[in-house]
């Protein structure tokens, strides 16, 4: 019999995202599922019954028989105890569930016999890559702190020069270059400000600088702890680096005109980065949005889920649901990773679950399996692969280079007196059994090879294209070739070399003005 998946409406108040939109219904359909929604489940985030039932979804009147209906739940947001109490055994749950932090849940979970799969749980492993819901959500709350950012920011970002007057860019500064913040970077650099990014990582500062912006670097010597923890998050710092941190940011706050704050490890506070006095510090009119909130913030000021403004005219935003803030979006994306993680539960397409526990992202994000807690999931099998750091070459000193110069010229003068004297073997070789007339005109062949390739081949490579290079150095060699057989006493051989002259010089100067206008194109105006 083929199952339904069933999308109930969110509950949690001001809750604007489903879990399921009609083009991901189709997709669904696709693997052999009949796809249910409860009625006004995707109204706020601009998706209308009349547009489910078009995808053939079944609307159902209420939550109780969408519940009941369905072999499948998926949803958003953490599910209250009424919904964990209408799953039963044999069903199965997927939404965000906060296994770490929600142990009354769990226990629930495992007392009705569900199968619970939380999407922050999947593995941050290439495969899984399609399935990171924590990773598409916090994409769109980046983006959307700049736009929340711009919206209070009485000022432009990017700077002009007008009749009226110079109006200077804005200085932007994320704290933290996770996936929020290279979505904030990304969005404050395309909008033309100045922006500044931290990370005490650092090895994500040429990500940042690839991105336009410029990392801010700490004059802090290592301890040699790794600066990044297990599931893509920031290890917490030492306290002398700390130190040098908020020394780092007083130093930035009476330049910097907005700051956006990423810091945030799930079920942990948030670490206070940005403190009263750098508020202070700030000129009026700037504008902090905290990404942290849900945990407390990384601005000691910030009220979660409210917008407030200092006495010093700074404005705060602690706002926890930029991603329902741009509801359609994020619903569409997030109900992309839950069709993704279908797919891997269906690998039949018969409309069918196989929760195969075997697999790594499957065990990873299921935290209740037949009546059993199975959170904390053992590790991968198959564990990332870290990039090994490229070690910079020794630099040399100029009596080491110019030692190794010798040396290369040497071995190069040596390799082409070697085969210059194979050369000279082969034609003395050649001439014992060849007539007069061949080794004339094949040592002119010779020549002319010779002395062509030396002559277009060795340009510089930033001068043309290596595929220029060789069809300049053939029509070189026709050249020369063209021009010894010019003073032939037959008129036809004349009028030939003549004409292979032309052709071939026509196309060694096209060739450069190709090339030259080819180089144009990376040249800065």
């Amino acid at each position: 019999m083929v199952q339904v998946i069933g999308t109930p409406k969110e509950i949690f108040e001001g809750e604007a995202r489903v879990a399921m939109t009609p083009d991901s219904a189709r997709q669904l359909q696709k693997l052999g599922y009949r796809c249910a929604v409860e009625t006004g489940a995707g109204v706020k985030a601009g998706f209308s019954d009349a547009a489910y039932e078009a995808a053939e979804v079944e609307v159902v009147k209420t939550a109780a028989a969408l519940w009941k209906a369905a072999d499948v739940i998926a949803k958003v947001r953490e599910p209250s105890k009424s919904e964990l109490k209408r799953l039963a055994k044999g069903k199965t749950l997927i939404s965000f569930f906060n296994p770490g932090g929600n142990e009354t849940g769990l226990e629930l979970a495992e007392s009705t016999g569900a199968n619970v799969i939380a999407m922050e749980m999947v593995p941050r492993i290439s495969r899984a890559q399609k399935m990171d819901a924590l990773s598409s959500m916090a994409n769109i709350a980046g983006y959307r702190a700049v736009i929340e950012a711009g919206n209070s920011f009485d000022r432009f970002f990017t700077g002009q020069v007008t009749a009226a007057g110079k109006v200077p860019p804005a200085k932007v500064l994320v704290v933290g270059a996770g996936v929020a913040g290279l979505a904030a970077i990304g969005t404050a650099t395309s909008l033309g400000a100045i922006t500044y990014a931290f990370d005490v990582r650092p090895e994500v500062a040429e990500q940042i600088e690839s991105m336009g912006a410029e990392f801010v670097y700490l004059e802090f010597e290592a301890t040699g702890q790794d600066s990044s923890a297990t599931g893509g998050y920031a290890a917490p710092s030492s306290p002398e680096f700390r130190e040098k941190q908020l020394e780092k940011f007083r130093e930035l706050a009476p330049e910097v005109d907005i700051v956006i704050t990423t810091a945030l490890i799930p079920n942990r506070p948030a670490p206070v980065l940005w403190t009263a006095d750098m508020v202070a510090a700030m000129k009026p009119g700037s504008v902090i949005v905290d990404l942290a909130a849900q945990q407390g913030g990384n601005c000691e000021l910030t009220v979660k889920d409210e917008k407030t403004v200092t006495e010093n005219g700074v404005t705060i935003v602690g706002y926890t649901d930029f991603p329902s803030r741009m509801a359609s979006q994020a619903s569409t994306l997030y109900s992309t990773n839950i069709r993704h993680m279908m797919t891997d539960l269906t690998p039949e397409k018969d409309g069918q679950v196989f929760h195969n526990m075997e697999d790594d992202v499957i065990r990873g994000a299921t935290v209740t399996f037949e009546g059993e807690i199975t959170y904390p999931p053992p590790p991968p099998k198959i564990a990332a692969i870290a990039a090994v750091p490229k070690e910079r070459p020794k630099e040399l000193t100029p009596e080491e280079r110019r030692a190794q110069e010798l040396a290369a010229f040497r071995a190069q003068t040596r390799s082409q007196v070697s085969m210059l004297a194979i050369g000279v073997a082969l034609m003395g070789l050649l001439g014992l059994v060849a007539p007069p007339s061949f080794m004339q005109h094949f040592i002119v062949f010779v020549l002319a090879c010779f002395v062509g390739f030396q002559v277009i081949w060795n340009v510089n490579h930033a001068l043309h294209t290596p595929l220029m290079a060789v069809t300049n150095a053939i029509s070189g060699i026709i050249v020369l070739g063209a021009i010894l057989q010019i003073g032939s006493g037959n008129q036809l051989v004349v009028i030939l070399a003549a004409v292979s002259v032309l052709i071939a010089t026509i196309n060694i100067v096209g060739g450069f003005l190709v090339t030259r206008r080819m180089l144009a194109m990376f040249q800065k105006s």
